[in-house]
Protein backbone atom coordinates (compact mmCIF):
# COMPACT_ATOMS: atom_id res chain seq x y z
CA UNK A 1 0.00 0.00 0.00
CA UNK A 2 1.38 3.52 -1.01
CA UNK A 3 0.66 6.34 1.60
CA UNK A 4 0.86 9.92 0.52
CA UNK A 5 -0.11 13.06 1.99
CA UNK A 6 -0.63 15.10 -1.09
CA UNK A 7 -1.53 13.88 -4.27
CA UNK A 8 2.19 12.81 -6.19
CA UNK A 9 1.20 15.10 -9.22
CA UNK A 10 1.16 18.47 -7.57
CA UNK A 11 3.01 21.17 -8.74
CA UNK A 12 5.03 23.71 -7.18
CA UNK A 13 1.98 26.24 -8.47
CA UNK A 14 -0.01 24.43 -6.56
CA UNK A 15 1.64 23.75 -3.36
CA UNK A 16 2.49 27.78 -3.66
CA UNK A 17 -0.82 28.85 -3.91
CA UNK A 18 -2.34 26.67 -1.16
CA UNK A 19 0.28 28.28 1.14
CA UNK A 20 -0.42 31.72 -0.12
CA UNK A 21 -4.28 31.08 0.52
CA UNK A 22 -2.85 29.70 4.36
CA UNK A 23 -1.00 32.69 5.10
CA UNK A 24 -3.82 35.56 3.60
CA UNK A 25 -6.17 33.59 6.28
CA UNK A 26 -3.67 33.81 8.86
CA UNK A 27 -3.32 37.16 9.28
CA UNK A 28 -7.08 37.18 9.42
CA UNK A 29 -7.05 34.69 13.34
CA UNK A 30 -6.35 37.87 15.29
CA UNK A 31 -9.20 39.24 14.05
CA UNK A 32 -11.61 35.58 13.58
CA UNK A 33 -10.22 34.93 17.32
CA UNK A 34 -11.32 38.38 18.93
CA UNK A 35 -14.99 37.73 17.35
CA UNK A 36 -15.12 34.46 18.38
CA UNK A 37 -16.97 35.10 21.64
CA UNK A 38 -19.05 37.18 20.17
CA UNK A 39 -19.71 34.67 17.31
CA UNK A 40 -21.18 31.98 20.19
CA UNK A 41 -23.20 34.55 22.09
CA UNK A 42 -25.10 35.70 18.99
CA UNK A 43 -25.44 32.98 17.56
CA UNK A 44 -24.24 33.91 14.12
CA UNK A 45 -20.58 34.10 12.08
CA UNK A 46 -20.36 38.62 12.16
CA UNK A 47 -20.47 39.38 8.63
CA UNK A 48 -17.08 40.97 8.72
CA UNK A 49 -15.73 37.35 9.18
CA UNK A 50 -17.37 36.41 5.98
CA UNK A 51 -16.64 39.37 4.07
CA UNK A 52 -12.57 39.04 5.31
CA UNK A 53 -12.49 35.28 4.48
CA UNK A 54 -14.20 36.31 0.68
CA UNK A 55 -11.65 39.17 0.36
CA UNK A 56 -8.62 36.67 0.95
CA UNK A 57 -10.16 34.20 -1.50
CA UNK A 58 -10.53 31.44 1.23
CA UNK A 59 -14.83 31.19 -0.26
CA UNK A 60 -13.68 30.99 -3.67
CA UNK A 61 -11.06 27.90 -3.70
CA UNK A 62 -13.69 25.36 -4.54
CA UNK A 63 -15.30 27.35 -7.37
CA UNK A 64 -15.29 27.40 -10.90
CA UNK A 65 -12.40 29.37 -12.39
CA UNK A 66 -14.89 30.33 -15.04
CA UNK A 67 -16.67 32.34 -12.42
CA UNK A 68 -13.48 33.71 -11.02
CA UNK A 69 -13.07 30.98 -8.49
CA UNK A 70 -9.73 29.54 -7.95
CA UNK A 71 -10.61 25.86 -8.61
CA UNK A 72 -7.82 24.45 -6.30
CA UNK A 73 -8.00 20.67 -4.37
CA UNK A 74 -9.54 19.06 -1.41
CA UNK A 75 -6.19 19.25 0.21
CA UNK A 76 -6.29 23.30 0.08
CA UNK A 77 -9.64 23.10 1.19
CA UNK A 78 -8.79 21.06 4.55
CA UNK A 79 -5.57 23.60 5.04
CA UNK A 80 -7.88 26.76 4.51
CA UNK A 81 -10.46 25.30 7.11
CA UNK A 82 -8.12 23.88 9.27
CA UNK A 83 -6.70 27.57 9.94
CA UNK A 84 -9.16 29.44 10.07
CA UNK A 85 -10.73 27.28 13.11
CA UNK A 86 -7.50 27.92 14.84
CA UNK A 87 -9.17 31.35 15.70
CA UNK A 88 -13.06 30.68 15.14
CA UNK A 89 -15.11 26.76 15.17
CA UNK A 90 -17.76 28.33 13.73
CA UNK A 91 -16.09 30.82 10.88
CA UNK A 92 -14.14 27.86 10.29
CA UNK A 93 -17.25 25.32 9.74
CA UNK A 94 -18.78 27.86 7.75
CA UNK A 95 -16.32 28.47 5.32
CA UNK A 96 -16.69 24.98 4.73
CA UNK A 97 -20.05 24.63 3.93
CA UNK A 98 -19.90 27.45 1.55
CA UNK A 99 -17.04 26.13 0.14
CA UNK A 100 -18.56 22.54 -0.87
CA UNK A 101 -21.27 23.79 -1.83
CA UNK A 102 -19.57 26.11 -4.26
CA UNK A 103 -18.17 22.66 -5.24
CA UNK A 104 -21.87 20.66 -5.53
CA UNK A 105 -22.61 23.60 -7.98
CA UNK A 106 -19.72 22.89 -9.92
CA UNK A 107 -21.40 19.33 -10.57
CA UNK A 108 -24.95 20.44 -11.53
CA UNK A 109 -25.52 21.20 -15.54
CA UNK A 110 -24.22 24.44 -16.98
CA UNK A 111 -27.61 26.55 -17.02
CA UNK A 112 -27.63 25.33 -12.94
CA UNK A 113 -23.85 27.33 -12.62
CA UNK A 114 -25.06 29.76 -15.13
CA UNK A 115 -28.23 30.87 -12.52
CA UNK A 116 -26.25 30.98 -9.34
CA UNK A 117 -22.74 32.92 -11.07
CA UNK A 118 -23.69 34.20 -14.15
CA UNK A 119 -24.64 37.39 -13.08
CA UNK A 120 -22.93 37.61 -9.74
CA UNK A 121 -19.73 35.55 -9.37
CA UNK A 122 -19.97 36.07 -5.50
CA UNK A 123 -22.95 34.38 -5.09
CA UNK A 124 -22.61 31.91 -2.00
CA UNK A 125 -24.32 28.67 -1.76
CA UNK A 126 -25.18 26.86 1.34
CA UNK A 127 -26.67 22.91 1.76
CA UNK A 128 -28.49 20.37 3.48
CA UNK A 129 -28.19 16.83 1.42
CA UNK A 130 -30.64 14.96 3.63
CA UNK A 131 -33.76 14.25 1.37
CA UNK A 132 -36.33 15.55 3.76
CA UNK A 133 -38.79 17.56 1.69
CA UNK A 134 -40.73 16.42 -1.85
CA UNK A 135 -40.24 17.27 -5.11
CA UNK A 136 -43.28 16.96 -7.15
CA UNK A 137 -42.55 16.96 -10.67
CA UNK A 138 -44.64 19.72 -13.22
CA UNK A 139 -43.97 20.42 -16.50
CA UNK A 140 -40.83 21.59 -16.80
CA UNK A 141 -39.62 21.17 -13.62
CA UNK A 142 -40.73 20.53 -9.44
CA UNK A 143 -42.47 22.20 -7.49
CA UNK A 144 -40.72 21.38 -3.98
CA UNK A 145 -41.87 21.41 0.25
CA UNK A 146 -40.78 20.60 2.84
CA UNK A 147 -38.15 21.74 5.75
CA UNK A 148 -34.61 21.14 5.95
CA UNK A 149 -31.98 21.00 9.05
CA UNK A 150 -29.30 22.37 10.24
CA UNK A 151 -28.62 24.47 7.47
CA UNK A 152 -24.86 25.75 8.36
CA UNK A 153 -24.39 29.06 6.36
CA UNK A 154 -27.68 30.27 5.42
CA UNK A 155 -27.24 33.65 6.84
CA UNK A 156 -24.60 34.20 4.17
CA UNK A 157 -25.46 32.52 1.53
CA UNK A 158 -28.04 33.47 -1.35
CA UNK A 159 -28.76 30.25 -3.21
CA UNK A 160 -29.18 27.06 -1.01
CA UNK A 161 -29.04 22.99 -2.19
CA UNK A 162 -31.40 20.99 -0.33
CA UNK A 163 -31.96 17.24 -0.33
CA UNK A 164 -35.64 15.69 -1.89
CA UNK A 165 -37.78 12.93 -2.63
CA UNK A 166 -38.28 12.77 -6.12
CA UNK A 167 -42.35 12.09 -7.57
CA UNK A 168 -43.94 8.78 -5.02
CA UNK A 169 -40.36 6.77 -5.65
CA UNK A 170 -37.49 6.42 -3.41
CA UNK A 171 -35.28 8.78 -5.67
CA UNK A 172 -32.94 11.45 -3.78
CA UNK A 173 -31.73 14.28 -5.04
CA UNK A 174 -30.43 17.54 -4.55
CA UNK A 175 -32.17 21.29 -6.08
CA UNK A 176 -30.86 24.38 -5.85
CA UNK A 177 -33.27 27.22 -4.74
CA UNK A 178 -32.61 30.83 -4.16
CA UNK A 179 -32.95 31.95 -0.53
CA UNK A 180 -35.62 34.27 -1.84
CA UNK A 181 -37.71 31.74 -2.16
CA UNK A 182 -37.31 29.98 1.31
CA UNK A 183 -38.11 30.89 5.05
CA UNK A 184 -35.67 30.42 7.89
CA UNK A 185 -36.92 29.13 11.11
CA UNK A 186 -35.04 30.48 14.14
CA UNK A 187 -34.63 27.01 15.88
CA UNK A 188 -30.79 26.80 16.15
CA UNK A 189 -30.32 26.13 20.23
CA UNK A 190 -27.31 24.13 20.47
CA UNK A 191 -24.23 23.92 22.91
CA UNK A 192 -21.46 24.16 20.08
CA UNK A 193 -20.96 25.92 17.12
CA UNK A 194 -23.91 28.19 18.10
CA UNK A 195 -22.69 30.37 15.36
CA UNK A 196 -23.18 28.67 12.40
CA UNK A 197 -26.66 29.91 12.46
CA UNK A 198 -28.12 26.80 11.10
CA UNK A 199 -30.87 27.80 11.52
CA UNK A 200 -34.12 25.05 9.51
CA UNK A 201 -35.37 25.93 6.05
CA UNK A 202 -38.76 25.40 4.88
CA UNK A 203 -40.09 25.64 1.25
CA UNK A 204 -43.74 25.50 0.31
CA UNK A 205 -44.40 24.42 -3.27
CA UNK A 206 -41.11 26.11 -4.92
CA UNK A 207 -41.06 25.99 -8.45
CA UNK A 208 -37.35 24.81 -9.43
CA UNK A 209 -36.46 24.10 -13.24
CA UNK A 210 -35.25 20.50 -14.31
CA UNK A 211 -31.24 21.63 -14.82
CA UNK A 212 -30.79 22.78 -10.83
CA UNK A 213 -32.06 19.11 -10.07
CA UNK A 214 -28.89 16.40 -9.64
CA UNK A 215 -29.76 12.68 -8.91
CA UNK A 216 -28.16 12.25 -5.33
CA UNK A 217 -27.44 8.27 -6.65
CA UNK A 218 -26.01 9.56 -9.65
CA UNK A 219 -23.75 11.82 -7.77
CA UNK A 220 -22.54 9.38 -5.16
CA UNK A 221 -21.58 6.85 -8.50
CA UNK A 222 -19.25 9.93 -10.02
CA UNK A 223 -22.21 10.39 -12.79
CA UNK A 224 -22.00 14.23 -12.49
CA UNK A 225 -23.82 16.62 -14.73
CA UNK A 226 -21.48 19.38 -15.49
CA UNK A 227 -20.64 19.01 -19.14
CA UNK A 228 -16.88 20.74 -18.11
CA UNK A 229 -15.52 17.30 -18.00
CA UNK A 230 -11.94 18.58 -18.36
CA UNK A 231 -12.08 20.28 -15.24
CA UNK A 232 -10.39 17.85 -12.61
CA UNK A 233 -11.98 19.20 -9.51
CA UNK A 234 -14.90 18.51 -10.91
CA UNK A 235 -14.16 14.62 -10.70
CA UNK A 236 -13.62 14.58 -7.53
CA UNK A 237 -15.58 11.58 -5.52
CA UNK A 238 -18.92 12.73 -3.77
CA UNK A 239 -19.36 11.06 -0.68
CA UNK A 240 -14.92 11.42 0.31
CA UNK A 241 -15.46 14.73 -0.34
CA UNK A 242 -18.82 15.44 1.32
CA UNK A 243 -17.45 13.65 4.83
CA UNK A 244 -13.70 14.76 4.42
CA UNK A 245 -14.13 18.47 4.24
CA UNK A 246 -15.62 18.64 8.00
CA UNK A 247 -12.58 17.38 9.36
CA UNK A 248 -10.83 20.53 8.53
CA UNK A 249 -12.56 22.24 11.49
CA UNK A 250 -11.63 19.45 13.65
CA UNK A 251 -8.00 19.81 12.85
CA UNK A 252 -8.21 23.54 13.35
CA UNK A 253 -9.67 22.89 16.83
CA UNK A 254 -7.13 20.58 17.99
CA UNK A 255 -4.44 22.58 16.83
CA UNK A 256 -5.71 25.75 19.08
CA UNK A 257 -6.38 23.92 21.94
CA UNK A 258 -2.85 22.48 22.31
CA UNK A 259 -1.52 26.10 21.38
CA UNK A 260 -2.89 27.29 24.22
CA UNK A 261 -2.61 24.52 26.77
CA UNK A 262 1.42 24.74 26.00
CA UNK A 263 1.09 28.48 25.99
CA UNK A 264 -0.41 28.89 29.29
CA UNK A 265 1.50 25.85 31.04
CA UNK A 266 4.49 27.48 32.23
CA UNK A 267 2.46 30.24 33.68
CA UNK A 268 -0.33 28.26 35.20
CA UNK A 269 0.05 26.87 38.73
CA UNK A 270 0.00 23.00 39.73
CA UNK A 271 -2.80 22.90 42.59
CA UNK A 272 -2.09 20.97 45.45
CA UNK A 273 0.84 19.91 44.40
CA UNK A 274 4.83 21.16 44.86
CA UNK A 275 5.51 21.66 41.05
CA UNK A 276 5.83 25.43 40.12
CA UNK A 277 3.41 25.54 37.26
CA UNK A 278 2.45 23.18 35.18
CA UNK A 279 5.02 22.93 32.37
CA UNK A 280 7.28 21.47 34.90
CA UNK A 281 5.09 18.62 35.88
CA UNK A 282 5.27 14.84 34.12
CA UNK A 283 1.44 15.21 34.13
CA UNK A 284 1.29 17.92 31.78
CA UNK A 285 3.79 17.15 29.46
CA UNK A 286 2.56 13.74 29.14
CA UNK A 287 -0.62 14.85 28.39
CA UNK A 288 0.74 17.67 26.07
CA UNK A 289 2.82 14.64 23.84
CA UNK A 290 -0.39 12.04 23.69
CA UNK A 291 -2.50 15.14 22.34
CA UNK A 292 0.41 16.71 19.87
CA UNK A 293 1.22 13.24 18.45
CA UNK A 294 -3.32 11.96 18.30
CA UNK A 295 -3.60 15.55 16.53
CA UNK A 296 -0.29 14.43 14.23
CA UNK A 297 -2.61 11.24 13.43
CA UNK A 298 -5.40 13.27 12.73
CA UNK A 299 -3.66 15.31 10.48
CA UNK A 300 -1.94 12.31 8.55
CA UNK A 301 -5.16 10.57 8.06
CA UNK A 302 -7.12 13.43 6.51
CA UNK A 303 -4.61 14.52 3.70
CA UNK A 304 -3.62 11.09 3.13
CA UNK A 305 -7.47 10.67 2.33
CA UNK A 306 -7.36 13.98 0.48
CA UNK A 307 -4.24 12.80 -1.27
CA UNK A 308 -6.26 9.93 -2.88
CA UNK A 309 -9.54 11.90 -3.66
CA UNK A 310 -7.10 14.67 -5.63
CA UNK A 311 -5.26 11.93 -7.46
CA UNK A 312 -7.54 9.69 -8.59
CA UNK A 313 -9.30 13.47 -9.94
CA UNK A 314 -6.28 14.40 -12.06
CA UNK A 315 -6.00 10.96 -13.92
CA UNK A 316 -9.73 10.94 -13.94
CA UNK A 317 -10.74 8.11 -12.46
CA UNK A 318 -13.17 7.12 -9.95
CA UNK A 319 -12.08 5.60 -6.81
CA UNK A 320 -13.74 2.01 -5.99
CA UNK A 321 -15.54 1.37 -3.37
CA UNK A 322 -13.19 0.23 -1.02
CA UNK A 323 -10.85 3.41 -1.67
CA UNK A 324 -13.86 5.38 -0.65
CA UNK A 325 -15.01 2.94 1.98
CA UNK A 326 -10.94 3.99 3.30
CA UNK A 327 -11.80 7.77 3.03
CA UNK A 328 -14.56 7.51 5.36
CA UNK A 329 -12.54 5.29 7.85
CA UNK A 330 -9.71 8.17 7.29
CA UNK A 331 -12.29 11.00 8.37
CA UNK A 332 -13.88 9.13 11.14
CA UNK A 333 -10.57 8.62 12.76
CA UNK A 334 -9.23 12.07 12.03
CA UNK A 335 -12.65 13.50 14.07
CA UNK A 336 -12.03 10.87 17.02
CA UNK A 337 -8.38 11.64 17.51
CA UNK A 338 -8.73 15.36 17.18
CA UNK A 339 -11.53 15.31 19.86
CA UNK A 340 -9.50 13.23 22.06
CA UNK A 341 -6.78 15.48 22.21
CA UNK A 342 -8.93 18.05 22.82
CA UNK A 343 -10.03 16.30 25.71
CA UNK A 344 -6.68 15.45 26.96
CA UNK A 345 -5.84 19.29 26.93
CA UNK A 346 -9.08 20.04 28.85
CA UNK A 347 -8.45 18.11 31.94
CA UNK A 348 -4.56 18.79 31.77
CA UNK A 349 -5.53 22.61 32.01
CA UNK A 350 -7.87 21.59 34.64
CA UNK A 351 -11.37 23.07 35.74
CA UNK A 352 -10.48 26.51 34.82
CA UNK A 353 -10.99 25.09 31.36
CA UNK A 354 -14.63 25.76 31.79
CA UNK A 355 -14.37 29.48 32.66
CA UNK A 356 -16.73 31.21 30.20
CA UNK A 357 -13.97 33.74 29.68
CA UNK A 358 -11.16 30.65 28.93
CA UNK A 359 -11.16 29.92 24.81
CA UNK A 360 -10.90 26.33 25.54
CA UNK A 361 -14.41 25.77 26.72
CA UNK A 362 -15.90 26.91 23.27
CA UNK A 363 -13.58 25.09 21.43
CA UNK A 364 -14.20 21.96 23.50
CA UNK A 365 -18.06 22.85 22.51
CA UNK A 366 -17.69 23.02 19.24
CA UNK A 367 -15.30 20.02 18.59
CA UNK A 368 -17.75 17.83 21.08
CA UNK A 369 -21.30 19.14 18.51
CA UNK A 370 -18.88 19.20 15.25
CA UNK A 371 -16.98 15.62 15.34
CA UNK A 372 -20.28 14.23 15.55
CA UNK A 373 -22.17 14.98 12.07
CA UNK A 374 -23.79 12.40 10.49
CA UNK A 375 -21.73 11.50 7.61
CA UNK A 376 -18.40 11.39 9.85
CA UNK A 377 -20.18 9.21 12.41
CA UNK A 378 -16.60 7.56 13.14
CA UNK A 379 -18.53 4.05 14.60
CA UNK A 380 -20.55 4.04 11.13
CA UNK A 381 -17.21 4.41 9.20
CA UNK A 382 -15.51 1.87 11.15
CA UNK A 383 -18.05 -0.72 9.70
CA UNK A 384 -17.96 0.29 6.45
CA UNK A 385 -14.58 0.34 6.62
CA UNK A 386 -14.30 -3.42 8.16
CA UNK A 387 -16.87 -4.98 5.90
CA UNK A 388 -15.31 -3.67 2.79
CA UNK A 389 -11.76 -5.31 3.78
CA UNK A 390 -13.77 -8.31 4.01
CA UNK A 391 -15.48 -8.25 0.64
CA UNK A 392 -19.28 -7.31 2.12
CA UNK A 393 -20.02 -3.93 0.88
CA UNK A 394 -22.95 -2.10 -0.28
CA UNK A 395 -24.98 -2.95 2.61
CA UNK A 396 -24.76 -0.04 5.40
CA UNK A 397 -25.55 3.36 3.52
CA UNK A 398 -25.22 4.26 0.02
CA UNK A 399 -23.24 7.15 1.04
CA UNK A 400 -19.78 5.47 0.37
Amino acid sequence: MTIALDRPGATTADRELRADLVGRVAKLLPHLADQAERSDRERLVPTENIEALAEAGALSILQPARYGGLQTDIRTCLEVSREVARACGSTAWTTTLLNVCSWYVGLYPAQAQEDIWADDPTARVAGVLAPTATAREVDGGFLVSGRWSPASGQAHAQWAIVGVLRGDGPERGMVLVPMTELTVEDTWFVTGMRGTASNTLVADEVFVPSHRYLSSPDAAAGRYATPHTEEVLYRSAFVPVSALVLAGPQLGLAQAALDLVVQKAPNRVMTYTFYDNQAVAPTTQLAVAQAASLIDSAHLHAYRAAAEIDEAAAQGIYPDYDTRARARMDTGVAAVNAREAIRILVSAHGAGSFAEVNPLQRIWRDSEASSRHAIVNPEVSTEIYGKSLLGIRGNVTDLV
